[in-house]
């Protein structure tokens, strides 16, 4: 535990203007990013007495090594930059609001030469026009059958409307009137968007003009006798209502509002959002986030906004935002808004009237969410918390193993050698932490020194961040376990901190280039954070060379344990006897879990790689020969076998091969081999013309291509 008066900037050292600042750990990873009208005094508080800190406070400074900041020019501006940096360093005593799903929306491909109607989810993406979010996938495919009738726009995926152009004939919802059928020229392309247009219109809640423009037609076929078109249009008109049934008006027509409700309590918020669209609830989502900070209401809005709109613009951002509580000051976010927008937004507390009686729904919605969020994350919480203990209690380790790396070798019959590592934090899979190995070292199978090779770079690289930081070694003239034995190498100073001022624990400040707020020692660095436990898949050699390659490192602070599958047992380094866990412990359940990810993860890079060597060619080994201009290739002679035989003028004629390009191309190819004829394994029929296939493969009952040779996985990977 760091004392914060170590690293407390000098008296006058920081600007009294707005800015933004970054708290550090020892290890160089940004913990903590805030934002201030005054830097001088809004760090001044982070350096008063501890025990009048709030408890979360305290242990953000105490983890703390450094601090450092920027000074920009208005609120605004510090605003932005806090926004992108929590969302560029993720800090750890940030507060981060967690979707409690991923929402889907009705999205209207307008970018597409006939727009298509479809449900998605994750990023939104340019030229697509999305209505949401909605609460289930489901609710937004019974509006859109429904709407279907009256706006028969297309629906199905680019395979299927390539299939039926190929085809000429048009898909089930074509033939029963749910569908426009373009992909048969039913209707003109101009056409089939304005059907799309009205359909964003009729969703979007500018629904009265269209039903009374139809029920006027209804009435035109009505007194002109022909009745099967008013009964159609009647039906129409049904099926519009029934649509519009699906989301009640809550506030005046034409309104469009955001409805942010907070529900709290010490240690966490949940948060609620109503979209309000044409006076209309349109979509819901919600969040929940731990309050690894003192944060009061204002600030969880605060952060909301951000996240919420961060990256959004124009119609996204709504006329009208209602909240609970105000940020302090209100000003800055307000004009922040706006600018998102493009005009003017209204950022404030409802007082009375429709609005405030929908706000207590979005409360209530807010209060039922923390209940239902405290409700499953206790037995989740209590569960992992009690395998780590159990993790702890078997291995007699000092403390619970709150980051756990495990590594597992893949191979097949000793080709195409691979690693993995992968990582837990607190019990859950940490993805971006993942990385893979090529085994460098040797060629063939041996999974002990595989191992060995993989625990020695992985944890030389740990090391080497350590020295470039400055944390190893501390004093001149000290040994590395980098270096050659018997050398000494001077200590490393960190890198210059990019347009800011570092505080560092002796009170300097480093000169920084300017060079925008990215900073090089900043963001999470592949293997800059040690594990508290190294697992590998495998029993007591593998255990003993992975202990071997930390011993080398002259690393000791570091628990070893290997997991073999015959018996789920558990080795120790130097022990003859394994740890036999019961077959209920949770401990055990979750080592069983970090294996097996490693094994999964491993499998497939390993197949990965047999992939992309089971398909590469000739024309692979041309240097400065691109996929495009392969394809070209390929396309313009049909096969490998007939580019063969071209000659150099012959080749020159593609389009992007030059003479010298087409002299190295026919160079290599005269100097390649000639791939093994293809052969279908069902009819024992030669494939002659094949080369532009795979070199060496045959193919199944199915005419798709087999390695020759290549075994089946089944008992064949490791």
């Amino acid at each position: 535990m760091a004392d914060p008066s170590s690293y407390r900037p000098k008296p006058g050292q920081i600007p009294d203007s707005p800015g933004v600042y970054r708290f550090r750990d020892e290890h160089r990873r940004v913990i903590y990013v805030g934002k201030a009208k005054s830097l001088r005094q809004r760090l001044a508080n982070y350096f008063q007495d501890l025990a009048g800190l709030h408890p979360r406070t305290r242990t953000m400074v105490t983890t703390a090594a450094s601090v450092e900041w920027t000074v920009v020019s208005t609120e605004v501006e510090a605003l932005q930059l806090e926004y992108s940096w929590i969302k560029e360093y993720d800090p750890r005593f940030n507060v981060k609001y967690r979707d409690d799903k991923s929402y889907p929306y009705l999205a209207v491909t307008m970018n597409e030469e006939f727009p298509r109607v479809q449900v998605m989810r994750g990023h939104k993406k340019k030229g697509v026009r999305y209505f949401g979010p909605y609460g289930h996938a489901w609710a937004i495919r019974d509006t859109v059958d429904l709407l279907l009738r009256v706006f028969p726009v297309r629906t199905c995926s680019a395979g299927v409307f390539k299939n039926a152009t190929r085809t000429g004939r048009p898909c089930l919802l074509g033939y029963i009137g749910k569908c426009s059928a373009p992909c048969v020229d039913r209707i003109s392309p101009e056409d089939h968007r304005d059907l799309a247009e009205d359909f964003c219109d009729f969703v979007a809640g500018r629904t009265g003009t269209y039903l009374r423009r139809l029920e006027k037609q209804m009435t035109e076929a009505a007194e002109e006798m022909e009745y099967e078109r008013a009964a159609r249009l009647r039906d129409d008109i049904e099926a519009l209502r029934k649509a519009m049934e699906k989301s009640a008006v809550v506030l005046a027509d034409a309104t469009d509002a955001d409805l942010i409700a907070v529900a709290e309590d010490e240690l966490e918020a949940a948060l609620q959002i109503f979209h309000v669209r044409g006076g209309r609830v349109r979509g819901q989502r919600g969040w929940v986030t731990d309050k690894v900070e003192d944060v009061t209401t204002a600030a969880l809005v605060e952060h909301a906004l951000q996240q919420l709109y961060g990256e959004e613009s124009g119609d996204a951002v709504p006329k009208e935002v209602l909240v609970p509580a105000l940020p302090e000051p209100v000003e800055p976010v307000q004009e922040w808004l706006t600018g998102r927008r493009g005009s003017n937004v209204s950022l404030r507390i409802p007082q009375r009237g429709d609005k405030k009686a929908l706000m207590e729904t979005v409360q209530r919605n807010a209060q039922q969410a923390l209940a239902l969020h405290k409700t499953k994350r206790a037995s989740d919480l209590t569960t992992r918390s009690r395998a780590l203990e159990e993790i702890a209690d078997a291995l007699d380790l000092d403390s619970a193993p709150l980051r756990i790396e495990c590594y597992d070798i893949s191979h097949l019959q000793g080709d195409d050698v691979v690693a993995s590592m992968v990582v837990f934090e607190d019990g859950l899979v940490r993805k971006s932490e993942y990385r893979r190995f090529q085994i460098k070292g040797f060629a063939g199978q041996d999974d002990v020194r595989s191992m060995h090779e993989v625990i020695t770079r992985r944890f030389r690289r740990y090391l080497a961040e350590k020295e470039r930081t400055g944390e190893w070694p501390e004093e001149e003239g000290t040994a590395s376990p980098l270096a050659a034995p018997g050398t000494a190498i001077p200590a490393v100073t960190p890198p210059a901190v990019a347009a800011t001022l570092v505080a560092a624990p002796d009170g300097d400040a480093d000169d920084g280039r300017i060079n925008g707020f990215k900073d090089d020692d900043g963001r999470p660095r592949k293997f800059a954070y040690p594990p508290q436990l190294v697992v590998v898949d495998g029993g007591q050699p593998q255990v003993a060379a992975a202990k071997r390659a930390l011993d080398e490192l002259g690393i000791d602070d570091i628990a070893v344990c290997g997991l073999a599958k015959r018996l789920e047992e558990v080795w120790l380094p130097e022990d003859d006897d394994p740890v036999v866990l019961p077959r209920s412990s949770e401990g055990l359940y979750l080592l069983q879990r970090v294996r097996d990810e490693a094994h999964r993860f491993a499998i497939s890079y390993q197949r990965t790689k047999r992939a992309k060597r089971f398909r590469s060619g000739p024309l692979d080994d041309v240097p400065g020969l691109g996929e495009t201009r392969k394809q070209a290739l390929i396309k313009h002679f049909g096969s490998v076998k007939k580019l063969r035989s071209a000659t150099i003028e012959q080749i020159q004629e593609v389009p992007g091969i030059g003479r010298k390009t087409a002299e190295t191309i026919a160079a290599a190819l005269a100097q390649a081999a000639p791939a093994a004829p293809a052969v279908n394994t069902a009819t024992g029929e030669i494939m002659d013309d094949s080369e532009d296939e795979a070199p060496g493969t045959t193919a199944d009952a199915s005419g798709e291509p087999v390695a020759a040779g290549a075994p089946d996985d089944r008992g064949q990977e490791r």
